[in-house]
């Protein structure tokens, strides 16, 4: 069955919602409460623009509607960190991640270009504050690992290792110290980038990011996925929202404040 404009654009709504509230339950409830209030004539579809603006529009439009008792407490902690400096991060987000103008997003956001402009100025002063980490690349294809290690070394942090095979990468994090993950999905002896993370994770509790050619397959919402998810071929820009965000989600979290919110 042929699928309409609106529906193909869903995987990437879902991709920004989880990114933006930095869970895959918290991102997917609100996509799925979007939906819900289009089909319930809360908030409509504006055909003034294109599918992908207006349903971006609508998932904002749909946050004054969001529904009150059952399903609150899923997004209550992530709805409480992502208020901190939220405008800014969101503008970023959907200029950088998603790709979206200048224009588009103030359709989206309803608030004028000069205005996105400035939230987004924002959120890259921001992140130039952040505190650096140390990272993990999981990556076999040599050209993409060197430009990855280029870019977050531009952006303050330091690569611990790259990693082509899903055993080197354990390997690499066994000597531990390291605060993020960059992980391809197909690796060079045919093993799985995610596969390489599950082991990691077992005895490392840092962000992951994963990077790929297909992220359509990856954002079904049919199954558990990652949160953070880049497209090949990638922008800078993208690489830099993401690890924005991962390790802001992360940090927040790490908090005995947050850990008594959630």
């Amino acid at each position: 069955m042929p699928q309409s404009p609106i529906v193909k654009q869903l995987p990437y709504l879902r991709r920004y919602a989880r990114a933006l509230l930095g869970s895959q339950e918290a991102g997917d409830l609100r996509v799925k409460q979007t939906l819900q209030a289009v089909i319930d004539g809360k908030v409509a579809i504006d055909s003034t623009t294109s599918p992908r603006v207006a349903l971006f529009k609508a998932f904002h439009e749909s946050g004054q509607h969001r529904p009150q008792g059952a399903a609150a407490p899923a997004l209550r902690a992530d709805e409480r960190l992502q208020s901190i400096d939220a405008g800014p991060r969101i503008a970023f987000l959907l200029t950088a991640m998603e790709g979206f103008t200048a224009a588009e997003v103030a359709t989206i956001l309803s608030i004028p270009p000069d205005e996105v402009e400035a939230r987004v100025l924002a959120a890259q002063e921001e992140i130039d504050r952040q505190t650096a980490t140390r990272v993990l690349i999981i990556e076999d294809e040599w050209v993409i690992a060197l430009d990855l290690k280029a870019l977050v070394t531009e952006l303050g942090h330091e690569v611990v290792g790259v990693a082509p095979t899903r055993s080197k990468a354990v390997e690499l994090a066994r000597q531990g110290d390291f605060g993020l993950v960059l992980a391809d999905i197909q690796l060079a002896d045919g093993s799985s980038g995610i596969d390489a993370v599950t082991d990691i994770l077992e005895s490392f509790n840092v962000p992951v990011i994963f990077i790929t050619a297909f992220p359509d397959r990856l954002l079904t919402g049919e199954r558990p996925e990652p949160t953070y998810l880049i497209a090949k071929p990638f922008f800078a820009e993208t690489v830099k929202a993401t690890i924005a965000q991962a390790l802001f989600f992360h940090e927040a979290r790490s908090r005995p404040e947050a850990a008594q919110i959630a």
